[in-house]
C-alpha cells in the first residue's frame, strides 16, 4: 500500500488543477491581449463599428486580469482555493451568456465558439474544485 504524499501540493487532485488553471491563463493571456489591436478589424469583419470603446477596452483588461488570476490560483491552488468560486462565474458568465445570445440571434456563431470554450473551462474549473482538499 502507498503512502499518501505528506506536502498537499503533491496530491494529484492539486497537481491536476495546477496544470489547468496555468494552461487557462497562458491560453487565456495568448488569445486576449491581441484583442487591444483588433478594434478596427474588429469593425469591419463584425460590423457595426464598436460605438463604446471603452467597453470593448474594459472587456479586455478585466478578462485579462482574470488570466493573471488563474495563474495565481496555479501557483497554489489550495491556497487560493475560494478564488476558484470567482473564477467559476468568470467563465460561465460569459459561457452561459454566449449560449443565450446565439438561442437569441445576437452573435455569430464563431462568438459562440468562444462561449463553449470559457463552458468548457468551467467544467474543468469545476472539477478542480471538487477534487482539491479544503484548506
Amino acid at each position: 500500500m502507498t503512502k499518501a504524499p505528506t506536502n498537499p501540493l503533491a496530491r494529484p487532485g492539486v497537481q491536476a488543477a495546477k496544470i489547468i488553471f496555468l494552461v487557462a491563463g497562458i491560453s487565456g493571456l495568448l488569445t486576449v491581449f491581441p484583442l487591444y489591436f483588433f478594434e478596427q478589424r474588429m469593425a469591419r469583419d463584425y460590423p457595426p463599428a464598436i460605438t463604446h470603446p471603452e467597453f470593448f477596452y474594459g472587456f479586455i483588461g478585466v478578462t485579462l486580469a482574470w488570466q493573471v488570476a488563474f495563474l495565481l490560483i496555479g501557483t497554489d491552488p489550495v491556497r487560493f482555493q475560494p478564488l476558484i468560486a470567482a473564477a467559476l462565474i468568470e467563465k460561465h458568465g460569459f459561457g452561459i451568456a454566449a449560449v443565450l445570445l446565439y438561442l437569441a440571434n445576437r452573435i455569430s456563431s464563431a462568438t459562440l465558439i468562444f462561449g463553449f470554450i470559457d463552458l468548457a473551462w468551467g467544467v474543468l474549473f469545476v472539477i478542480c474544485y471538487v477534487r482539491l482538499p479544503r484548506a
